[in-house]
């Protein structure tokens, strides 16, 4: 039986749609994609079926949302119930971490060494006075309706931040700022942009494009791209 892929829209290069949900399907735009395609010359540092680009691609539907930072908030919830809310100024008062990583788009470009600095979900769960995460899974939530499901497994342990800075900048809007989850080991549309969010959950459930058809979890080594792959 011959699988259908799903339609891909304005599947985030470089994180989730840059509108509501349901405006997804009404445009696709791609900027920041000129420079020239490099083949696999890094060797086990890119997966399966990706090809590595100098840029950093954004492919956006509608307008870039933009939040005032006197204005933004990050909340972190345990079910129904808060276990922590950090305005912008004491978000920047926690624990920052810097990394160098490579990140991989379902949309098959590769960008290797990316510099990013920001605060850790093991440090967010113990700024809230957590001593562990209080369920298995997490989904994101964010600015323009957003939603991505993870495995909290996928971001203790260093493996997840919210982001704030890309290569020692404040992050651009169109990339996701102020703030973004990062979780690179994972295709990017997992590293949702403009995020203020974040719901722990006893049960995982589909974000917004795991209820498409994209995979549910999404490892680019294992090419999860769609649903049943």
């Amino acid at each position: 039986m011959t699988r259908t892929e799903p339609p891909v829209y304005s599947i985030a290069g470089s994180g989730p749609p840059d509108a509501k949900p349901a405006e997804t399907a009404l445009m696709t735009t791609t900027r920041g994609f000129s420079g020239r395609r490099r083949a696999r010359p890094e060797g086990n540092r890119v997966p399966p079926g990706q090809f590595v680009t100098d840029d950093f691609p954004v492919l956006s539907a509608g307008p870039t949302p933009r939040t005032a930072l006197e204005k933004w908030t990050l909340a972190l919830q345990d079910g129904g119930s808060l276990a922590g809310r950090w305005t912008w100024e004491e978000f920047q008062s926690l624990p920052q971490t810097e990394i160098t990583v490579d990140i991989h788009c379902v949309t098959k470009w590769s960008k290797l060494g990316t510099k990013w600095k920001g605060v850790t979900i093991d440090h967010l769960i113990e700024a809230a006075g957590l001593d562990e995460p209080p369920a298995p899974y997490l989904m994101a939530h964010c600015d323009g309706s957003y939603t991505t499901n993870l495995p909290v497994e996928d971001l203790i342990g260093g493996k997840g931040m919210v982001a704030t800075h890309y290569d020692g900048e404040p992050l651009a809007p169109e990339h996701g700022g102020p703030a973004r989850l990062l979780v690179p080991h994972l295709y990017f549309w997992k590293s949702a942009k403009w995020v203020r969010r974040l719901r722990f959950m006893e049960h995982d459930e589909p974000g917004f494009w795991e209820s498409l058809g994209y995979h549910v979890y999404g490892d680019p080594w294992r090419e999860q791209r769609y649903a049943g792959d």
